[in-house]
């Protein structure tokens, strides 16, 4: 792994043990070793859903062009949900494959990963039997999903558990004026914004790193200057 590359996870795994007491979120080496390309996460089971106090162990490897390619992720824990393989704990998240960018993180794709516990989506599957129970018996669904957070993941037994629903509803977007993207292309910057940074901060980490307008049309960034901006957005030297 280059030097970059080793500096960004070690970052980024000292980040995530300093703040996992809140965010109940944890990953190191596997086995406590050095080798920072395979990783073992821990993720917490969302409050309010049928996986509510299990610990999902997600098994994660960081390849050669990290950040510029996602982290590849699959659960090792044995999880009921139609995004997830009950078989191979594969995942379908877009995250994890087009929608990913360099101003990610692990952190933040495992964030991603208990979003979608709380708001799975049957109608994008990788569990397609999954999918089927929880669009046309999601009672049983449910109950299914809490089962086998008690036995895989070590959930608490609990009759009364609250059920999760498909996700149905995106919010609109705030309209934003105009004059805040300075000039630069709405999707270029949108696609740092849809990743949780503010409009006037993805701006200023452009025109930091020296990033023309190109009279506001869209470009694709080479990844030298995506790196630039990441690093600029995340805080790093």
């Amino acid at each position: 792994m280059s030097s970059s590359r080793i500096r960004r996870v070690t970052k980024e795994l000292s980040d995530m043990a300093a703040d996992a007491a809140n965010s109940n979120i944890s990953a190191e080496p596997v086995d406590g070793g050095n080798d920072l390309t395979h990783l073992k996460a821990c993720i917490s089971g969302p409050p309010s859903t049928p996986y509510e106090g299990g610990q999902y162990i997600v098994d994660v490897k960081i390849p050669t062009e990290y950040p510029f390619r996602p982290p590849i992720m699959r659960f090792d824990t044995r999880v009921w949900h139609p995004n997830i393989s009950s078989q191979t704990g594969a995942i379908c998240l877009d995250t994890l494959s087009a929608a990913w960018s360099p101003v990610l993180t692990i952190k933040s794709t495992l964030l991603s990963l208990q979003s979608l516990l709380e708001s799975p989506e049957p109608k994008d599957p990788q569990d397609a039997e999954v999918a089927k129970m929880m669009i046309n018996d999601p009672e049983g669904f449910n109950k299914k999903a809490h089962e086998w957070a008690v036995l895989h993941a070590g959930a608490p037994q609990n009759d009364k558990f609250q059920q999760v629903k498909p996700r149905t509803f995106v919010a609109p977007r705030e309209k934003v004026d105009d004059s805040r993207y300075q000039g630069y292309n709405k999707d270029l910057i949108n696609r740092f914004v849809n990743m949780g940074f503010d409009i006037d901060r993805v701006v200023e980490a452009f025109q930091y790193v020296g990033i023309e307008t190109f009279n506001g049309e869209d470009v694709e960034l080479e990844p030298e200057y995506m790196g630039d901006i990441t690093a600029r957005l995340l805080g790093e030297p």
